[in-house]
């Protein structure tokens, strides 16, 4: 079994105060490759550092539209230059949000149509948050050119996967799929195109069952794959090659030797 956790946040110091040893007790179960993911300019600058580090790991750099309320002036400078980094895979997180709403809408409007300017410009694939926000998220989307988009910790409903699918678009499925009320989101990733879906972590967030409410870690990956396994009718085996070919396309990594 060879994993790709797509989306961690192994550049929190505070729940990954040593990320090599999150990464070596990953690796004992068969999570090979990470990426790191970037929300404000600190942790941005955090991703690009442990990518350079870590054969294993890479990043993406964005501004979160709970992060965007106050950008410093140089903000999409500093951002083009990063997303230059040849381990830099992808733009995100960027989306919107309007559970928390940490930012005023309009002015997370603002930074994630200027953030899908410069993918687009660059190339790049985009890593989406969103929460209580679809309708407007997709409507966005598909006034624009066709872009490659990971809706990570997909938690929409019938209509929006459909419109999902409708774009070059995959999903990202993590902690959630593996809660006892989760049976929507269950029957909705399990009749989703194989290779349009994602695994991923979230760590320190969402872990999955039995481990709910404490700081999750890549390790745990294999429970969400297990959960997927389930869902799909096959082995964790089958899981963790389609999950990989998937991202490892997506993102452009390299493969593996």
């Amino acid at each position: 079994m060879a994993f790709i956790d797509t989306h961690c946040h192994l550049n929190d110091p505070q729940a990954f105060p040593d990320p090599a040893a999150a990464i070596a007790e990953a690796q004992e179960v068969g999570v090979d490759r990470f990426i790191v993911i970037g929300i404000d300019q600190e942790s941005n600058e955090r991703a690009v550092r442990l990518a350079e580090r870590f054969d294993c790991v890479f990043a993406t750099v964005g501004w979160h539209p709970n992060a965007c309320g106050q950008l410093p002036p140089d903000a999409w400078d500093r951002l083009r230059r990063w997303l230059t980094h040849p381990k830099v895979v992808a733009l995100g997180e960027i989306g919107l949000d309007y559970y928390r709403e940490h930012t005023p809408r309009d002015r997370q409007r603002e930074a994630l149509l200027t953030q899908l300017d410069l993918a687009a410009e660059l190339g790049k694939p985009v890593v989406l948050h969103c929460r209580s926000a679809y309708g407007d998220l997709l409507d966005i989307l598909e006034s624009r050119p066709p872009q490659a988009a990971d809706f990570h910790c997909f938690s929409g409903d019938a209509a929006d996967l459909q419109r999902i699918l409708a774009l070059p678009s995959v999903i990202g499925v993590d902690g959630p799929l593996t809660y006892p009320r989760a049976d929507a989101l269950r029957a909705l990733v399990a009749g989703c195109p194989r290779d349009r879906v994602v695994l991923e972590t979230d760590s320190p967030y969402l872990a999955p069952h039995p481990h709910r409410g404490q700081s999750n870690h890549p390790r745990w990956l294999p429970r969400i794959a297990s959960a997927l396994a389930e869902l799909w009718g096959t082995d964790v085996d089958a899981v963790a090659r389609q999950t990989s070919d998937t991202a490892t396309r997506f993102f452009g990594l390299p493969s593996l030797p």
